[in-house]
């Protein structure tokens, strides 16, 4: 499933509103976990989540985000769950703003993916000015679990930054 994912969605640009929310609230789910288990919860999440559908997100009631704790399909972690419709609402103010989320977010990278050009792991960054400019705007517009190395994983999941090192056949 890991390779399944790096091999066709890890790291290829996404332009699609609800894409780019999926992962979003994944990589927020993810904090303090790894990537592989949120892999094997990404059908629980579309579940409970209503297959990250921002608007019907934003409009969840304490009592269905309530009931999501006792759901082993997803993280039960109160503040990752109450923070998805949180993030939904304001995912939802910056599409009416800049006309879709991707507008908005792209516009970090000028449009066009970084592509950097990395030989071993140990030279990937785990946050960079980007990041921090990136998480630092959804932080004021309301966001939670955004922090700088969430979002830089976002980024490189979602293509804004292409990380596959130079061995790598996605390279």
């Amino acid at each position: 499933m890991y390779a399944e994912y790096h091999d066709n969605e890890w790291g290829i640009p996404v332009y699609d509103d609800r894409v780019l929310f999926e992962f979003l609230i994944l990589e927020g789910a993810q904090a303090g976990l790894s990537w592989e288990t949120i892999l094997n919860k990404r059908a629980g999440y579309r579940a409970a989540f209503c297959d990250f559908d921002p608007a019907r997100v934003a409009n969840m009631s304490d009592d269905e985000l309530n009931a999501q704790k006792d759901n082993s399909a997803i993280v039960r972690n109160r503040l990752k769950i109450f923070s998805t419709r949180k993030n939904a609402r304001a995912f939802i103010a910056i599409q009416e703003e800049f006309g879709s989320f991707s507008d908005y977010l792209w516009r970090f990278v000028d449009g066009t993916p970084v592509k950097n050009h990395w030989e071993a792991f140990q030279q990937v960054p785990v946050s960079t000015p980007v990041s921090d400019a990136l998480c630092k705007d959804l932080k004021q517009r309301g966001m939670t679990f955004v922090g700088s190395t969430i979002i830089y994983a976002y980024m490189q999941a979602v293509g804004l930054v292409d990380d596959h090192l130079t061995s790598c056949w996605r390279y």
